[in-house]
Parts: structure tokens; sequence; C-alpha cells
């Protein structure tokens, strides 16, 4: 469980259709109205119990935001931030994995941190992205996995340079992670 001290990201719920396809900032999929809804629960919950502002952060992608949207409907305060959107993933956005040229997620493997699929950003980009975010110290947030994993890599890992073989799983749907 987060606590107050430090900025408590929960990761969006459960999107609909997405299995196996590669979802980046490209793809605004929806979220079931009831997983929004309980998620606004949980984080109502949290800042209840730990005595915080209701002011929510969001990326403006529709599974992170419906969960904001609800909360701003009981009251709360909600913030939009591009810069805690998903990594974009290009021409590979949406598309089913299997889809991808193997070739392409080669090229990715071998050069993790630098390979950009065409039209998108990197995982540096990504990295830069989130180290440049500034956020309240006891910020409540609804972000993305790979947004989640970059500020935790930066916070935890800066030192090492990230490869595929390093690169920790995201967290599951409705996750919720204290994060520096």
């Amino acid at each position: 469980m987060a606590s107050a001290k430090g900025i408590a990201v929960w990761r969006h719920p459960r999107p609909e259709g997405v299995r196996g396809r590669c979802i980046g900032a490209g793809s605004d999929v929806p979220v079931h109205w009831r997983r929004a809804k309980r998620l606004a629960r949980r984080i109502q919950a949290h800042a209840r119990r730990q005595r915080l502002a209701h002011e929510i952060w969001t990326s403006p992608l529709a599974r992170c935001a419906d969960a904001g949207r609800w909360l701003r409907r009981w009251g709360w305060t909600h913030h939009q931030r591009d810069d805690l959107r998903e990594m974009d993933f290009g021409a590979w956005d949406g598309r089913p994995w299997s889809d991808i040229p193997k070739a392409e997620i080669d090229a990715w493997v071998a050069d993790f941190l630098h390979f950009t699929p065409a039209g998108g950003e990197s995982l540096q980009a990504l990295l830069d992205r989130v180290a440049a975010c500034a956020l309240p110290p006891d910020a409540l947030v609804v972000s993305h996995g790979g947004w989640m994993l970059a500020r935790r890599w930066l916070h935890e890992q800066a030192a090492l340079r990230p490869t595929a073989d390093r690169w920790p799983r995201p967290p599951g749907y409705g996750e919720v992670w204290n994060l520096a």
C-alpha cells in the first residue's frame, strides 16, 4: 500500500480489447466505466486514510482520465498531463504484437534504450519525459505501466543502462506504487 510519503501512482484499469496488441500513447482504448469508478473509489479511500488533498493527476488517455473524471464528479480537482502518458510506439501502436516484424522487435531488443519504432519514441525519450515530470510530493496519479516502470527505474536503478532482459514487468492493472 502506498503511503502519504511520495507520489502514489495507480496503473489504469484493464482496458477493453487489448489482449495481444501493442498499446501505447497512440491507442486511446476504452475502460469499462465500472472499472474506472472502482479505481476512483480506491483512490478516494486512500486520500481519506492519508488525509490528502482531493486532487488527482492523470494521463489524458481515457484509460487513465476516466478515473479522474469520476473523482471530479465527486468534487475533486482533476489535472490531465500529457507528460503522464504511455510510451509512444508509433507505427506499432494498436497492432497485434504478432504482426510486428521480428526484425523490428530484434532491433528494439538490441538497442533497447535508443531504438524508436517509426513515428514513436525511444525508451530514452520516455525516461527523459518522466524525469522532467514535476509533481507535488504527495500527488495522487493515474498513469500507465510504462510510465510507472520508467519512474521506478530512474529512482532505483538509474546507474544501470536499461536492457530488455533487465527491464521489469509492469504493475498489474489498478495496482498502486509509491514512487519518489
